[in-house]
């Protein structure tokens, strides 16, 4: 298979968390395949979630284009597979990456707006895979079944289909880390790393 360009996007603080390992094995694994990878780790670039009054007040105009984050739009573009990698809080996504949603997921990058509208049409066409790597510290059956997987429905249903139509979605969860044994762990990264290095 042919060399891909990924993007693997980090979004945690402690540079020696669980999700900076997920996220190690994942460029590890696809890395060991041949292809390229562009590691955005979030708070190490010092990167600012704030959507700006600028970029708000523009939104909605004919060629809106996001000048303050113009070198993070590029390498998204430069990308045809996307990695998000973060922990779960309150059943959402960690403030820095909805962020990075709000601020380079947007008009004239990641969708545009219908002219006749009531819809949006995707344009990251040159995305075909989308895959999230999560933890929570609930258990499985809290953020299934009392909580209905928040996070997979805002990403898959939402950001994936409405950007991306028709890309290849998946999302591997680790659930209540905070009694998660090392062994559990271990295993969830050598998942990782199996899965990611089929690609």
């Amino acid at each position: 298979m042919a060399a891909r360009r990924f993007l693997v996007v980090l979004a945690h603080p402690l540079p020696g968390s669980f999700a900076a390992s997920a996220a190690k094995t994942v460029v590890g694994a696809l890395e060991a395949k041949g292809h390229l990878v562009d590691l955005l780790d979030l708070y190490a670039e010092d990167f600012d979630p704030r959507l700006s009054a600028a970029e708000r007040s523009a939104y909605m105009e004919p060629g809106y284009r996001p000048t303050e984050v113009s070198a993070i739009v590029a390498r998204l573009k430069a990308a045809d597979g996307l990695v998000l990698v973060f922990p779960q809080w309150w059943f959402n996504l960690p403030a820095i990456m909805k962020g990075f949603i709000d601020r380079i997921f947007v008009p004239g990058v990641a969708f545009e707006h219908d002219k006749a509208g009531g819809r949006i049409v995707p344009l990251m066409t040159h995305v075909r895979t989308f895959w999230v790597v999560t933890s929570t510290g609930s258990p499985w059956w809290v953020v299934h079944l009392y909580m209905g997987n928040p996070v997979k429905r805002i990403l898959k249903r939402g950001v994936a289909a409405f950007c991306a139509k028709g890309v290849d979605f998946r999302m591997f969860e680790i659930h209540d880390m905070d009694r998660a044994t090392e062994k559990k762990r271990k295993a969830f990264l050598a998942r990782v790393a199996a899965t990611f290095s089929s690609i």
